[in-house]
């Protein structure tokens, strides 16, 4: 496994951040995004921390992953659940151990929030391969199916 450092996302990043969430969603839905509206979007959960935050992995001080937490309320535990989102690892760098650091390290941080009731996220249901991954580090599937209303904006 390589030496991979975690650290949160700055400013600075935003610009790898929405061309890793473009390469992302390319890949996984076949999803072209509005580079300039999702600019926007990272620069906006930068600067504003009761969004959410970004974490950042580096091997040899180059960011090769990063993920995004953004927050749930839940009133049944009186607690957040922390939502896993924008998951992309750089290709040259998959199966050596970035996304399982990446994980490993919120999970020890939810844990000593003291206000985290738990991690969840999403995956796309033909997403074999992801949905093993994070079975592998502890995750099982929910009895909630997602249902959603979009809007254009």
């Amino acid at each position: 496994m390589m030496n991979i450092t975690i650290r949160n996302a700055a400013s600075s990043d935003a610009p790898l951040i929405a061309e890793f969430n473009e390469a992302m969603a390319q890949e996984t839905e076949t999803l072209t995004l509005d580079r300039e509206r999702l600019q926007k979007g990272v620069e906006a959960l930068l600067a504003d921390s009761s969004k959410g935050f970004y974490l950042v992995a580096e091997s040899n001080n180059t960011v090769v992953g990063q993920l995004m937490i953004t927050y749930e309320w839940s009133d049944w535990r009186n607690a957040d659940f922390w939502w896993i989102q924008s998951v992309y690892v750089h290709p040259s760098y998959r199966k050596h151990g970035v996304f399982r650091s990446l994980y490993r390290y919120i999970e020890s941080l939810a844990r000593t929030r003291g206000n985290v009731c738990g991690l969840r996220l999403y995956v796309e249901k033909e997403n074999e391969h992801a949905r093993k991954t994070y079975e592998a580090l502890g995750m099982t599937p929910s009895h909630y199916q997602l249902m959603e209303a979009g809007f254009e904006i």
